[in-house]
This record gives structure tokens, C-alpha cells and sequence, in this order.
């Protein structure tokens, strides 16, 4: 018999030791009854009353695969403690041949087991409610008295031996402090580098945040107000803030939030940590800036020349022309089939090498089954001494250790099929690239990194999840192998793109591409675009894998 052990507990008040006595437990049962266990699932601080549990639902679909036959817990209310969902779960699991056992629990296989255990999960639900019961009458009791509930203590208080809220002398002046500098014109940024100066530390005892001074300056236990549930009680705290000033603030917050921001999101700027200077190799950051006319308008701007700390020339870009072109030119190796095709080929050569142990057990088990049928075969032919039986007992033992442990490597690393990641990649050509989501989408997943010259610009696509980024001197080589240029001597960043040259490897051919076509630019960038330039060709480099897509503009 093949099992997972599944252990469980709910709150963060539970100690990690209450994971490793329930996987001792369920080990030891494993052991006594010779099943061997193939992985653990663990779930940290779920409640068993919601089937909404990461491992828990992980471990349901892996039964799909028909590798472990058991699901050993400590207790049954570790699987559930909820009747609809254990019975629902375990018919499932049925399905797939796989049943639950209790490590502690003894019960039958037979009829009076049933009963026995819908007896304890009935009894495992009715406690999680009557325990649920009990905490909120306690609770509500506390509230009406304006006692402290558990939970994160507001800066400016602390808790007495009878559970009362006190002011605390160290911290209640910088609270009141910190709303009349917001009611003087103070910006939150400012609150908040003053608080960490004074060593104020957040709920969390960490420093202050924007979030965290944004939360002070909105809750209304400083006026008083203890609240909890549907019970709110004027004055039943101690006040930090008079509510005047509280009013005050609060009128500021509300016309400061509908007031056009100062700064640009830097979540806007949807190239940050992909877009790199292709002469000095710094980072392109985002900025903005205002006309003449008073428009406001975005750029990428190497950090070099706006910190000034090397001779970098490296002239800014206006932010929504690179980025109209970085998701065109990815959209269109997405809508490319014998693109798809090439990363497809290579997702899966590389998932075929990562898990170099799976083939390795495989061939092996195919070995042993060959040497097993060997011996049968003597056997029948009335070939049996006492080292064909030990043999045959060794190659037996061989076999169950090698399909143990295929079953963990399938169970650690999946295989994914190349029909679904062709269809997951097909997808992306969905998607609506004129919606902020949708590209930030689209450039986070393929895109790795570009590099930005004033006359041609590279980018590098992702082949593998986590992959690190192409580095400065990654680039110099590439192109140095590649002998990559643009024979334009334009100097300062192009308004439009004119030519496009893109090399995929595994054999895929470069090609000419005119980008954008005459009548789609027009529209699209709302000027007349030339056609007819040239282009030159690649050669084979590792760099990028998808592809490597060099665009020259003038």
C-alpha cells in the first residue's frame, strides 16, 4: 500500500509542533502496517470548516493520478469538519481508489464503522460550531463592556490587567501629533519618515509604511469609538484625538484622494525591471514631465544620466511609444504558430532534462520487469534453485522501491503534456492588449529583458519560469557573436518603427518583417510610415532561447 499523510491545524495560535506530532503519529501508523508514504500535505493555519485549503485541494487532484491508494491523518477532523464536504471529498477520492484513514481513530471496515464514523464527524462539526458559539457570546460579552477582543493593538494603547484599553504614554502623543501635522498640510509621506525618525514602530513592530500611516489617520478608536461586529460604543476607549481635528482629517483624506496624484504609479510604467540602457547597461525608470502647454508626459529615462554617474548618452524614450512596440512585437511571435511550435519543442526538451531521475527509474523498472519475466519463464520450464528464488524475491523488492518512487517523482514534478501547454500559450492571443492588465500580462510573462539603444533595440524572451535576466555583458557577447547592427546613424530615439528582424533558434529561419504595415500604422500611430529598408541575419546564440529580436528604427 502507497499513502500521502495530510496534517493540518487552524489558527496561527497553534504551535508548528502540532504539524510534527500529527506527521509522528501518522508515520508510526504507516510503519506498524507496512504502507509506505510517498509525500506529506500540510496546511498551516486553515480552518477544516472550508475546503478552501491549498494542500487539501492539491492532494484531492493528485489522487487523480492513482498514484497512493491512502490518506492517512491524525484525526478525522483534520480532513474535514464539515459532513457535506468529507462526504463529497471522500466519494471523490472513492473514485480514484483512495480511501482515508484515521491513525487514532480505530475503525472497521465494516458495517458499524460507518456509523462509528459519521458519528465522530457529526461530532467534529458540532463542536466547531458550538465552539464558534461560545467564542462569540464571550466576545460580544467583552464588546459590551469595552474590553479588548484579540487582535492588533492600535498604536497610542495598551491592554491592563482587566483587558481595558489605557493610553500609552510613549506612543499616544505621536498619534495626536501625527493628525495635526496631516490637519497642517503635511503629506503622508512626511508623517511617516517623521515617525520612523522618532523610532515609532508600526502594529508589527516594524517601520512605518504609506499603508500604515493611511490606516492611523482612519480609524476612529482615537476619537473613543470601540467597535466590534454590530457593536459600536461611543467613548468606550480612552480618546487620543479631539473630534474636531478627527473631522478635519478626515475631509482632507477624502478631497486628497480624489485630487489627481503627485507622483506617477510606478506600477504604470510597465517595463520597470525589464528595460535596460543598451550602452551602459543601468536600468530605464520611469518619469514624467510637464509642457509649456501643461500636458503631462511619460518617459524612460536611463538611471545613469539622471543620477549622473557615468558619461552614458543615452537619450530618453517617450514611455508609450516602447511600450506599444515591446507588446506588438511579443503579440506577434504569440499569434506566430511556428513560434508556438519552437517554445513548445523547448519547454518540453527542457522539462524532459530537468527531471533527469524519472526516465532513469523508469528504464530501470523496465529492466527488472524484464529480468522478472526472464526468471518466471525458468521456472516454468523447471529451472528452481534457491538462488532463482532470491533472485526473483530481490527483483520483487527492486520493483516496488522503483515504482515508489516514479510515484513521488510525479507527484513532486507533474509532467505537463505539450497539447496543454500549446494550448496554454494560445491563450495569450486572446488577450486585449489595449487593457493595462492584459499587456502588463502579456510582457511579464515572455518578456526577459530589452535592451535600449538610440538606434536599435534587443529583446530577449523568457524560456523557463524564474530564468534570470540577460545580463549587460550576456548582450555584448551576443552581439558580438551575432554581428548584429544597424547600418542608420540615427542618433536619438525614432518616433516609429521601420524594420523588424527576428531570429528564432531551433532551426527556425530569420525573416524580414516590414512593422507595422503602411495602413495599420497610420491608424495605429496616426502618421504615414515608409516602407522598403533592409535587413541583416543572425546566426545561432543561445540568448533569449524563444527568440532573439533585434529592431532597427530610423
Amino acid at each position: 500500500m502507497k499513502a500521502v499523510i495530510y496534517a493540518r491545524y487552524s489558527s496561527d495560535n497553534q504551535r508548528e509542533e502540532s504539524i510534527e506530532g500529527q506527521i509522528r503519529e501518522c508515520t508510526a501508523f504507516a510503519e506498524k502496517n507496512g504502507i509506505t508514504i510517498l509525500r506529506h500535505y500540510i496546511d498551516r493555519a486553515f480552518s477544516a470548516k472550508t475546503d478552501n485549503r491549498p494542500e487539501f485541494q492539491n492532494m484531492v487532484k493528485d489522487s487523480g493520478k492513482r498514484l497512493f491508494d491512502m490518506i492517512i491523518v491524525w484525526k478525522l477532523d483534520r480532513f474535514a469538519r464539515n459532513r457535506y464536504d468529507s462526504a463529497r471529498y471522500k466519494a471523490a477520492l472513492k473514485k480514484n481508489g483512495v480511501k482515508v484513514v484515521s491513525a487514532t481513530e480505530v475503525i472497521s471496515d465494516g458495517a458499524e464503522g460507518i456509523i462509528l464514523e459519521s458519528v465522530l464527524e457529526g461530532y467534529a462539526e458540532y463542536y466547531s460550531a458550538d465552539l464558534s458559539e461560545k467564542v462569540v457570546r464571550g466576545m460580544t460579552e467583552n464588546a459590551l463592556k469595552s474590553k479588548y477582543n484579540g487582535g492588533t493593538l492600535p498604536i497610542g494603547y495598551q491592554i491592563d490587567s482587566d483587558q481595558c484599553f489605557q493610553l500609552d504614554p510613549l506612543t499616544a502623543p505621536f498619534v495626536r501629533e501625527a493628525f495635526q501635522r496631516y490637519d497642517e498640510g503635511a503629506t503622508m509621506t512626511q508623517i511617516r519618515d517623521w515617525l520612523n525618525e522618532q523610532g515609532v514602530k508600526n502594529t508589527r513592530g516594524q517601520k512605518m509604511t504609506y499603508n500604515s500611516i493611511q490606516h492611523l489617520l482612519n480609524n476612529r478608536r482615537y476619537i473613543g469609538e470601540y467597535t466590534y461586529r454590530d457593536i459600536v460604543v461611543p467613548d468606550g476607549i480612552p480618546a487620543i484625538v479631539p473630534q474636531d481635528l478627527f473631522d478635519r482629517v478626515q475631509e482632507k483624506l477624502a478631497k486628497n484622494k480624489k485630487a489627481p496624484a503627485r507622483h506617477k504609479a510606478e506600477d504604470d510604467y510597465l517595463l520597470t525591471t525589464k528595460l535596460f540602457c543598451g550602452y551602459c547597461g543601468a536600468y530605464l525608470c520611469g518619469e514624467s514631465g510637464t509642457s509649456h502647454t501643461g500636458n503631462t508626459h511619460h518617459y524612460y529615462k536611463c538611471v545613469s544620466v539622471k543620477k549622473k554617474r557615468t558619461e552614458c548618452h543615452k537619450k530618453s524614450v517617450r514611455k508609450e511609444w516602447i511600450e506599444d512596440l515591446v507588446v506588438n512585437e511579443t503579440m506577434k511571435m504569440v499569434m506566430d504558430d511556428k513560434a508556438i511550435e519552437a517554445i513548445v519543442s523547448m519547454l518540453m526538451d527542457l522539462q524532459d532534462r530537468e527531471n533527469v531521475n524519472l526516465p532513469l527509474y523508469e528504464q530501470q523498472l523496465w529492466e527488472a520487469d524484464i529480468a522478472i519475466q526472464n526468471l518466471l519463464n525458468a521456472i516454468q520450464q523447471g529451472i528452481l534453485t534457491k538462488s532463482t528464488k532470491g533472485r526473483l524475491e530481490e527483483l520483487e523488492a527492486t520493483k516496488e522501491e522503483l515504482e515508489t518512487k516514479i510515484a513521488c517523482e510525479k507527484l513532486a514534478k507533474p509532467k505537463v503534456s505539450a497539447e496543454f501547454m500549446t494550448f496554454w500559450l494560445h491563450r495569450f492571443r486572446k488577450l486585449d492588449v489595449r487593457q493595462k492588465s492584459h499587456r502588463k500580462m502579456l510582457i511579464d510573462t515572455f518578456v526577459n529583458a530589452i535592451f535600449l539603444y538610440d538606434d536599435k533595440m534587443v529583446i530577449t524572451f523568457n524560456y523557463k519560469d524564474g530564468t534570470d535576466t540577460i545580463t549587460f555583458d550576456d548582450l555584448k557577447a551576443a552581439l558580438a557573436d551575432k554581428k548584429t547592427g544597424s547600418d542608420l546613424d540615427c542618433l536619438t530615439a525614432p518616433k516609429i518603427p521601420k524594420v523588424f528582424l527576428r531570429d528564432f533558434f531551433m532551426g527556425y529561419p530569420a525573416e524580414q518583417v516590414f512593422l507595422p504595415p503602411v495602413e495599420r500604422a497610420q491608424n495605429h500611430l496616426g502618421v504615414p510610415l515608409e516602407e522598403g529598408a533592409g535587413s541583416k541575419g543572425c546566426g545561432s546564440h543561445p540568448l533569449g532561447i524563444f527568440s532573439f529580436s533585434a529592431i532597427s528604427y530610423g
